[in-house]
């Protein structure tokens, strides 16, 4: 069976940490800052970890190899 290829979007939009846990930057910061509020834009600010069941299927459909 031939090797798996990691999806090329996945490499540039995750991060699998030390301990396993995949890393994603937090939508909504793109455009249209003026209707929200400080909080959100603050709150929105870098990393935050996936839950466990989307983790996995990440890991295993689309970084297969970063393991």
């Amino acid at each position: 069976m031939p090797k798996l290829k990691t999806k090329s979007g996945a490499k540039k939009r995750f991060k699998i940490t030390g301990t396993g846990k995949v890393m994603y930057a937090q939508a909504g910061k793109r455009h249209g800052m003026i209707k929200r509020t400080n909080k959100q834009i603050r709150n929105l600010r870098g990393t935050t970890t996936l839950f466990e069941g989307d983790a996995a299927n990440v890991k295993k459909y689309f970084l297969p190899n970063q393991r």
